[in-house]
Parts: structure tokens; sequence; C-alpha cells
């Protein structure tokens, strides 16, 4: 068994509060599991306006089609939602 975490902060520019950081992440959060078949929340950070931090967790028996499918989803990220940039992101294996 193996399990893979990505840790991922976003810049949300535009936002002046929690309401519209809300409306950004929640599709995110809602989508990333459905197109990826991961665990996705916000994990740091929540009540900052301007940056989110998510984690993405799968679990799986191949660590390389894993980290293809966390690759997969922070593209997904990038490509799908411009309104949250990508500072920076961190995948590990557990």
């Amino acid at each position: 068994m193996v399990v893979i975490t990505c840790v991922i902060k976003l810049q949300l520019g535009g936002v002046h509060s929690l309401k519209e950081k809300r409306r950004i992440l929640k599709p995110i959060l809602k989508r990333l599991p459905q197109h990826f078949n991961l665990a996705a929340a916000e994990i740091e950070r929540q009540d900052v306006w301007q940056t989110a931090v998510i984690g993405l967790v799968g679990i799986g028996n191949e660590s390389a089609h894993l980290h293809r499918m966390m690759e997969k989803a922070v593209a997904w990220i990038e490509q799908n939602r411009p309104d949250a940039p990508i500072a920076d992101y961190r995948i590990e294996f557990r």
C-alpha cells in the first residue's frame, strides 16, 4: 500500500472576504475528488483571505501511478482555475 500527499498553496489576489475565498475553494475541493479519486481539504490558513492551503491524499498500489495522478490534479487547478494561481506545491509519499 502506498499513500501520497500533496500540499498546495494558492494565492487568491482579488479576494476581500472569507466568503469570496470559500466561493473559490468550494468547487475546487468538490471537483478534485470527483476527477482524480483523491481526498481534498483546506488544511491551513482558513481565516486568511488571500491565501489558501489545500491538502490532497491518495492511496493505491503503484507509486508511479499515484504521482502522475497528483501531478494531473495540480495541472487541473492551473488550467481550470486561473482565479486561484498556485504559489507552491509539494508531493510526498508516506
